[in-house]
């Protein structure tokens, strides 16, 4: 059975929410209510959807709202279980040997002990939140070994013996669907899918984390987003780029750029890709004069 955490100052969906929104994080009710329940009930938290829609933020305001540091465990192709949780500095415990000569040295000390980030989650459950990002570009074995250690959040070191959780760590997985999950990782927690926002609070949040960037500007710049993310790009601008590219077309208004000059400018902020650029050159500056309109 998943255990129940006390979760001091957050007792439903609505109150994580509004402390979501104080860490400069906007949660719609859904999201608010998934990441509540993965809190109460002592379960994983995994986070999909297209890049950059906020799902490394939501652990970040997660961490925050909890007053907990944040430990990342960024996955990668060919990422092994050493990474993820720990290692021996041999070159400490090579140097300890050589100055310690006939008298005796534990060389599996707390000294010589790398931490990564599961290790770490373990050791210190009431003051991190483990963030496994990007699952889906690891392989299928390092989801089955992480299957393993969500299953009962202990790991064996042979020189050490079992370190096991005195409680469940908090944990956030995050996947960009590049690949399906196992379904045994997925039966193991809340789900939620994150979609891009809804254009008005699109807005919001660039006038949130961008609090020079006017109201008009604001949804000139979400307008031109969205005609952004319509189109077949390699690398539509996510929330991240929006709130850049705001700031930034601001900055450029400031100087005497007119609108919508100020956003074409910018358009590095956020279009990354030159293939994209290319691709619209022709069209770009009538979809933006369009929205700037």
């Amino acid at each position: 059975m998943p255990i129940r955490r006390s979760i001091v100052g957050i007792d439903s969906p609505d109150r994580l929410a509004t402390s979501l929104r104080d860490a400069q994080y906007l949660a719609d009710d859904s999201l608010a209510t998934a990441a509540y329940l993965a809190l109460a009930l002592g379960k994983p938290l995994l986070l999909e959807g297209a890049p950059g829609v906020g799902k490394t933020e939501g652990a970040k305001a997660i961490a925050s709202v909890l007053g907990r540091q944040l430990v990342r465990l960024q996955c990668y192709e060919g990422i092994d279980s050493a990474h993820a949780l720990y290692e021996w500095n041999y070159p400490r415990q090579m140097l300890a040997i050589r100055q310690a000569r006939e008298e005796f040295v534990n060389i599996y000390a707390d000294d010589f002990l790398i931490a990564r980030p599961m290790l770490e989650a373990l050791r210190h459950p009431r003051d991190t939140v483990l963030l496994i990002d990007e699952i889906d570009r690891a392989d299928h074995e390092f989801e089955a070994f992480l299957l393993e250690f969500l299953s009962d959040f202990s790991i064996s070191i042979p020189e050490r013996g079992t370190i096991r959780a005195q409680e469940h760590p908090v944990v956030v997985l995050t996947s960009n669907r590049t690949r399906e999950l196992h379904e045994a990782l997925r039966r193991r927690c809340v789900y939620h899918w994150i979609d891009y926002p809804h254009p008005t609070r699109e807005a919001e949040i660039v006038m949130m984390r961008a609090s020079q960037v006017a109201h008009d500007t604001a949804y000139r710049v979400v307008a031109a987003v969205g005609a952004l993310r319509a189109e077949p790009l390699a690398k539509p601008p996510g929330v991240a780029e929006t709130v850049e590219w705001a700031e930034a077309a601001t900055l450029l208004h400031e100087q005497g750029a007119a609108w919508p000059a100020a956003f074409r400018r910018a358009i590095g902020v956020a279009l990354k890709d030159q293939d994209d650029l290319t691709f619209l050159e022709s069209r770009l500056d009538d979809m933006l004069r369009e929205a700037a309109a």
